[in-house]
């Protein structure tokens, strides 16, 4: 099955004529490491899925590369001031590794969410979840210690250590290399 659409179904059932519909407005394509999905400023809205692949999500500041997020396989994705509001992206989205994606744009979404209404019930619940997810990161960021920061990691995304250099985890953590090998010691 399409991942895209089997994570679309976590968030809700999906008729086969919708599933079918969905189907033809996937794109796959695939990414070698070190290629971008998107860079700051420009519109691409599009939600996507890994198949197979890392990536992550960066921006500048004061010239240095600050990491916001990673993404693993299986999990749905898009860069949030495109996919929600047009505006162009804040952020940057690079592979860390090899990748495989399938991905909808947000104008297909929306027009498959006006033939179907109940397709929105699983747009609004991935809406929700992201929102969730940044409000937690948001709290940890502002009440967590450096060390608890890097527990959660670990216990939310295990499989990081072993497939991100630890220059990025760092730089997402919001500490230097150095304090984040202290910690790991």
């Amino acid at each position: 099955m399409n991942p895209l659409i089997q994570q679309l179904k976590r968030y809700g059932h999906l008729d086969e004529a919708v599933e079918k519909e969905i189907e033809q407005k996937i794109n796959y394509f695939s990414k070698r490491k070190g290629e971008h999905f998107l860079r700051e400023g420009q519109y691409i809205s599009s939600y996507f899925v890994l198949s197979k692949g890392l990536i992550r999500a960066y921006f500048f500041k004061n010239g240095r590369e600050l990491n916001s997020w990673f993404g693993e396989e299986n999990q749905i994705f898009g860069s949030i001031l495109p996919v929600y509001t047009e505006k162009p992206s804040f952020e940057n989205i690079q592979f860390l590794e090899d990748s495989e994606v399938y991905a909808i744009s947000v104008h297909d979404l929306n027009e498959l969410y006006r033939k179907y209404p109940g397709l929105n019930l699983i747009g609004r619940k991935i809406a929700e979840e992201v929102c969730i997810i940044l409000e937690e990161r948001i709290i940890s960021l502002h009440t967590e210690s450096a060390v608890e920061r890097y527990q959660s990691l670990i216990k939310l995304q295990p499989n990081l250590l072993n497939r991100v250099n630890l220059g990025h985890i760092a730089s997402y953590l919001g500490i230097t290399q150095e304090t984040l090998s202290r910690i790991r010691r």
